[in-house]
């Protein structure tokens, strides 16, 4: 009778934690969706903007009816041809950058590691820079060479990172994070170096449109050229939030995912595919724009507070991001600017002060 007594109070203890534990589950996942709805918000506030304002501006109404699919005269031609696939195409690109920025950080279990840092994104801008000067391609084959140059360059950079410590007679094996970023960081060295020298070949009419592409621009965007970027970032968003628990065991490293039923092999090599291929996607429609991989997950992680990965509030983070500089590229300055000029400005401060923190 006393045992029964004694696993009665037991239970009795018990009970108001658990329901404490809830309770902060519930506030917690209030608090989340709250946060993504605002950066929802945002990005859609913005997307709005980037069709209604321009050289010419039209009201509210008038770009609801271009969208929905009605004749508005002027309205048609320059939100509908011009502008409705900038902005669109600039939210699927700043999403694609932004959740494999996160997926790379959160993976390498550091802030630095983003496709702009370890080499995928310089594949892919020496791949399109090459197709343009040596070849005088069109945009499809300039995409389609980023698109598989960028794939094989991660195959060989993750295969380097798993083998090297063999190749070179250590006693390094398996994987390693800290060993990718260094390979990368050589292999982006080598392939910008390639770059500059195939620049240095370049044709004077050559030039104005590798730069223009290598820079990052959403100049001449069009949905003929821009639908895989559309097409791939539909189907990885709820991927993404299917896959953000696995990334979030992934976070707290290789031992503890196993312990926690995590397959830690098959979801790094999946994962690291897909963001691959949401970079190498986003690059060969509008090229490298520098930074917003980099940036997106940091900033996330500044919004929101420690839990789950945090993927899709990255993607939404890289959208306000592109959106937003390719406004003020177009509007804030006295001459016009490539979205990447400008993310390019706001990404270097951020990349020294982000070294300057570790640092500390």
């Amino acid at each position: 009778m006393s045992l029964e007594t004694g696993a009665r109070q037991n239970t009795e203890a018990t009970m108001p934690l658990a329901d404490s534990l809830r309770r902060a589950r519930r506030v917690h996942a209030t608090g989340y969706a709250m946060r993504v709805m605002a950066l929802v918000v945002v990005v859609g506030t913005l997307w709005l903007a980037s069709l209604m304002f321009g050289e010419t501006t039209y009201s509210l109404g008038e770009v609801a009816r271009v969208v929905v699919g009605q004749t508005v005269p002027g309205a048609s031609f320059s939100v509908g041809e011009l502008r409705l696939p900038r902005a669109s195409i600039a939210v699927a690109a700043g999403l694609a950058f932004g959740m494999a920025g996160m997926v790379f950080q959160t993976l390498l279990r550091n802030q630095l590691a983003s496709p702009d840092i370890i080499g995928i994104s310089s594949a892919a801008a020496a791949a399109g820079v090459t197709a343009i000067v040596l070849f005088q391609a069109g945009a499809v084959v300039v995409g389609s060479s980023a698109l598989a140059v960028s794939l094989l360059v991660a195959v060989a950079i993750y295969l380097l990172s798993t083998g090297c410590g063999r190749l070179a007679g250590g006693h390094g094996r398996g994987f390693s994070g800290a060993r990718l970023i260094l390979i990368g960081i050589g292999v982006g060295t080598m392939l910008q170096s390639w770059t500059t020298y195939v620049l240095s070949r370049a044709a004077a009419w050559d030039m104005p449109t590798a730069t223009r592409w290598l820079t990052g621009s959403l100049n001449n965007v069009a949905f003929e050229r821009g639908w895989p970027v559309l097409a791939v970032v539909a189907v990885a968003v709820p991927l993404a939030a299917v896959a953000s628990h696995q990334l979030a065991c992934m976070r707290l490293g290789q031992d503890m995912a196993k312990s926690l039923g995590i397959r830690s092999a098959v979801v790094r090599v999946g994962l690291m595919v897909g963001a691959v291929l949401l970079v190498a996607v986003a690059t060969s429609v509008c090229g490298p724009v520098a930074f917003v991989a980099f940036m997106s997950g940091p900033i996330a992680a500044r919004l929101f507070r420690p839990g789950p990965a945090l993927i899709i509030p990255a993607g939404l983070v890289g959208a306000i991001l592109v959106l937003g500089a390719d406004l003020a590229g177009q509007f804030l300055f006295g001459t016009r600017y490539p979205v990447g000029v400008v993310t390019g400005a706001l990404g270097a401060p951020f990349l020294i002060y982000l070294l300057i923190r570790s640092r500390a």
